[in-house]
């Protein structure tokens, strides 16, 4: 049996970001049209290698109230016309979640990650209202994952672990 260990890190400050410019070959968009399947898409095209299936088993009905929440919203990067990786924000109150974040498996080390971490920062701290940004992850995500949080300005606040 493995353990799994997870990492709560959280920003409470916008001067606390240290983002890294786009790359120009880099277009990331905002789904302004909402369409929960795309997001189920994403979910697990991103999430594949890293065995996210928690999400999986929901009805429909589950990923549509989440989805067209006014307190959902979900950028894609793309990469000469191809999904590069996305990111989904998760507002509660004043807090904002960053809900998923990553890239896919080809676009791995071309330098994409800071960047677009950086963009999923300043679109939720661009959130009217926002006080604190949160993410978790854990040893079971890619191995850079932590890192680029910290590197972003991220600080852990919370660990816990558990048996995998």
């Amino acid at each position: 049996m493995t353990e799994c260990t997870t990492y709560y890190l959280e920003m409470t400050r916008s001067d606390q970001a240290r983002a890294k410019p786009l790359p120009a070959e880099l277009d990331v968009v905002e789904i302004e049209i909402r369409q929960y399947p795309f997001n189920r898409f994403l979910y697990q095209l991103v999430g594949g290698p890293w065995q996210w299936t928690d999400k999986l088993a929901l009805p429909d009905e589950a990923w549509r109230a989440q989805i067209e929440s006014p307190d959902h919203r979900t950028w894609v990067a793309y990469h000469r016309g191809a999904i590069a990786g996305y990111y989904e924000l998760q507002r509660s109150g004043p807090d904002v979640e960053i809900l998923y974040f990553g890239l896919v498996e080809q676009f791995f080390g071309r330098g994409f990650g800071g960047p677009l971490l950086g963009h999923a920062l300043g679109s939720a701290w661009a959130w009217p209202g926002t006080e604190r940004i949160w993410v978790h992850t854990c040893t079971l995500d890619h191995p850079s994952a932590l890192a680029n949080y910290q590197a972003r300005g991220m600080r852990i606040y919370r660990e816990e672990t558990t048996a995998a």
